[in-house]
């Protein structure tokens, strides 16, 4: 009964959005015949401006990190007069509900990180149909119904890690892999990713993939079930420090020698690293991204032209490079690549 509601719940809010989208629309206007400069004049408006920011989550540290910088950047803009930000708590049903509801309070226009990528298409079709601007950040959708798209490359995240641990294993051994949440646009580019490296070498077999949530808690789970089950692990790739930091601690606690493995600039990862003394390479996707849709979105509504796409660059921490990035007396939840002033970091 409760999947049947469920069912409902979703076709009702499809419904509600007019899913029938014409295929191949064209939804925005380029500038150059490369298509990489969009024509916003059609979206300038006189301050003030209310926006609306429909987050996936705050699920985790990355999210409220990258949040925080959504919200630092807004607060420096005297021209938005309102500023809703909505939490779906990874629930794609209640992010198309959240969506209706911003629509409704007559945003000018939407900022969106999608909970998972094909389900909210109705939604940022509909705002750009009603002539509400919408800026896709950090996670992707798969419709063409947006103005911009502001991320680090997760498919060159995701293959970085994978060239990396190649490189450390000599190209041979047996390695598992650590996704994060299932039909979320960063694990499905990261883990495509790194796939498109790991097929050119034959030599190395990937024992075993597992979505962990982004979470310490189930890659420690996940990785506990992965020691049991094989006695060889060579090497890990983890496409985020979260789950990367829990496999750490169930290796620790089964007294597995710790093999090469990846992460990113969590404060916890890089204090495991320099503590410990494993190989480890940490490939930042920056939370300051969020700042940087917000200055999309400025442009937007004042019809500064902006790019279809935008890759924010990204740090590679090894242990070259470690001490300028690990903070011991920082909290572990903290992300390093961070761009937030002191008294808008995440309370500790």
């Amino acid at each position: 009964m409760r999947r049947m509601l469920t069912v409902l719940v979703v076709v009702a809010l499809l419904a509600a959005f007019g899913a029938s989208a014409v295929l191949a629309k064209d939804w925005v206007k380029f500038l150059d015949s490369d298509k990489m400069l969009v024509d916003t004049s059609m979206y300038a408006k006189t301050p003030p401006w209310k926006i609306g920011f429909s987050n996936a989550s705050i699920s985790n540290s990355w999210r409220v990190f990258f949040a925080r910088h959504v919200e630092y950047e807004a607060s420096k803009h005297p021209e938005i007069a309102e500023f809703y930000v909505t939490d779906a708590q990874d629930n794609p049903t209640k992010q198309l509900a959240d969506v209706e509801d911003l629509l409704a309070k007559g945003i000018d226009l939407l900022i969106i990180s999608p909970a998972t990528e094909a389900a909210l298409n109705p939604a940022v079709e509909k705002a750009m149909e009603k002539g509400v601007p919408v800026v896709v950040v950090d996670r992707k959708v798969t419709t063409d119904a947006y103005v911009t798209f502001v991320e680090s490359s997760n498919y060159q995240m995701g293959k970085i890690m994978a060239e990396w641990l190649v490189e450390k294993l000599g190209g041979k051994g047996n390695i598992v892999m650590l996704s994060g949440i299932a039909g979320a646009g960063p694990a499905e580019d990261r883990l495509k990713g790194a796939m498109d490296v790991f097929k050119n070498y034959p030599d190395i077999k990937i024992l075993e993939q597992q979505y962990c949530d982004w979470s310490p808690v189930v890659g420690k789970q996940v990785m506990a079930t992965l020691i049991q089950k094989y006695p060889q692990i060579d090497g890990v790739w983890a496409d985020s420090a979260l789950q990367g930091s829990g496999a750490i601690e169930a290796l620790q606690e089964a007294g597995r020698p710790i093999p090469p493995i990846t992460g990113e600039d969590m404060n916890r990862y890089l204090k495991m690293w320099k503590q410990l003394g494993f190989e480890g390479v940490a490939v930042s996707f920056p939370t300051w991204q969020g700042q940087v849709a917000v200055q999309k979105a400025i442009d937007i509504l004042n019809g500064i032209p902006v790019p279809r796409y935008v890759d924010c660059p990204r740090v590679i921490i090894t242990k070259e490079n470690l001490d300028q990035f690990v903070r011991m007396d920082l909290p572990d939840e903290f992300f390093m690549d961070s761009r937030l002033p002191e008294e808008w970091l995440p309370k500790r």
